[in-house]
């Protein structure tokens, strides 16, 4: 088998100046690649491939260089690259190849099928001719003797994809060694890259009870026969985007998706169960209603929050309390608030333009317009105006304490009393209510609520 030669974006001296790549959120492209890069260089190694590792400080014309004069038949080259974009909702991966190359394509997206084998939740941009990038060119796929692909692995503007990469980085390096290793093989001995679908069965859990019927294993995810999706009385119709299966003569649904029917899902990989559980054990109707009861309790808040981030609490350890207390004055869902406020910022991370110092949890802009937005005195204070700001959206009802949100007055009130209106009001982002609602059933999970 021939070698590989594994380079990570950026990182070099370009015009006589170091190159990070995209600077984002305290981190930078060069940094994380390198990350990746390296655990990569570890899993091929495992795998007794024969890897050789570009310099870091190599610009791209070196880098052309270092790979041509080392290469010899046989031998793959592949780069890693993150994706960055001022639209911050842009997100996924997509890998890049020489334009008119049927073969090289095939390869990309073989490539791209392994990492999101092992990381699913990863959204796939597909393979791509290096003309549609924005200099027409990558000379990487061009001027590189062996064969060659570049990827961008995720975008690293995106938060979900930048958590995904920082939180799941070994996932992706296991999915991309198992890819170039596949690929090496064929582009030395012939071994066709594309194998016929077997996908692996499962048993499925309803209620507690085993369902009659199997379900199958694709990508690392669950996928239920719909005929058990209409049974659950899951209208996915309305959702035309979802993806299908059609296998062996039947249609299946992906397990996960049925979250947004209020079906909890779970999985138990001892007996490779997938885990579904109907009935909701809150008030019907409750789930996605601004005003209304939190049903979690301050510990289980605590809990969650410390789960996706172990500081969250760091500096500000009654937040919880806070969001029980405000919620219940103004008659708000102090879990939706709570989540809300995951979301915003990054379950307590922050990062970007938003600070700790504002106590602005709910990312409230300034009546200014100004670039920082709203400014509060302390973490209540932040909380009180993030639940006058929702109930100033959901319900005409008078607020109850002083009115501290400063951009109550220009809300048309009970103009979105649930929480999937908030997208395109709150955030410019037409699904950004779906996130919050998302992360509430996460919650519910995680409590045992749902």
């Amino acid at each position: 088998m021939g070698r590989i030669f594994l380079s990570a974006g950026h990182g070099g001296t370009e015009n006589g100046t170091a190159d990070p790549g995209a600077v984002v959120a305290g981190t930078t492209e060069a940094q994380e690649m390198i990350l990746l890069r390296d655990l990569i260089v570890i899993e091929l190694r495992s795998r007794n491939v024969e890897v050789l590792s570009v310099p870091d400080d190599q610009s791209e014309i070196q880098t052309v260089n270092w790979i041509n004069v080392r290469s010899r038949p046989g031998d793959i080259a592949f780069e890693i690259h993150a994706g960055a974009f001022n639209n911050p909702s842009l997100r996924g991966a997509t890998c890049f190849h020489i334009a008119n190359n049927d073969v090289r394509a095939r390869q990309a997206e073989f490539l791209l099928s392994f990492l999101l084998r092992r990381v699913p939740s990863l959204p796939k941009r597909g393979a791509s001719p290096d003309t549609t990038t924005g200099m027409g060119r990558l000379a990487f796929c061009r001027d590189i003797i062996p064969p060659s692909l570049l990827m961008e692995v995720a975008f690293l503007t995106n938060p979900e994809d930048r958590a995904l990469l920082q939180s799941q980085r070994r996932n992706f390096a296991i999915g991309l060694a198992e890819g170039l290793t596949a690929w090496s093989r064929a582009v030395t001995d012939g071994t066709p890259l594309e194998q016929p679908t077997v996908y692996p069965t499962i048993n499925i859990q309803i209620n507690g009870q085993i369902y009659g019927e199997q379900g199958i294993l694709v990508s690392n995810n669950a996928y239920i026969p719909i005929d058990l999706v209409d049974s659950l009385k899951a209208d996915v119709s309305s959702i035309p985007q979802m993806r299908r299966v059609n296998y062996r003569g039947v249609v299946y649904i992906k397990a996960v998706e049925l979250r947004d029917f209020n079906i909890s899902v779970g999985w138990d990989a001892a007996t490779r169960t997938v885990i579904l559980r109907s009935i909701l054990r809150i008030c019907p109707g409750s789930f996605d209603r601004i005003m209304g009861h939190g049903n979690t309790s301050e510990v289980q808040l605590m809990d969650f929050l410390k789960r996706q981030n172990p500081n969250a609490l760091t500096l500000f350890p009654d937040l919880p309390r806070l969001y029980r207390e405000e919620g219940s004055v103004e008659g708000i869902n102090y879990d939706v608030a709570f989540c809300q406020m995951c979301l915003e910022t990054q379950f307590l991370r922050f990062g970007g333009e938003l600070k700790p110092t504002q106590n602005n949890f709910g990312n409230l802009g300034a009546v200014s317009g100004g670039p920082s937005g709203a400014i509060f005195a302390n973490a209540r204070l932040g909380v009180r105006a993030q639940m006058q700001h929702l109930k100033a959206y959901a319900s005409t009802e008078p607020i109850v304490l002083e009115i501290v949100d400063p951009r109550f007055r220009f809300v048309t009130r009970g103009i979105a009393p649930l929480v999937a209106m908030l997208g395109g009001r709150w955030d410019a982002d037409p699904n950004y209510g779906t996130k919050v609602l998302s992360i509430v059933r996460n919650l519910y999970e995680a409590s045992g609520i749902l």
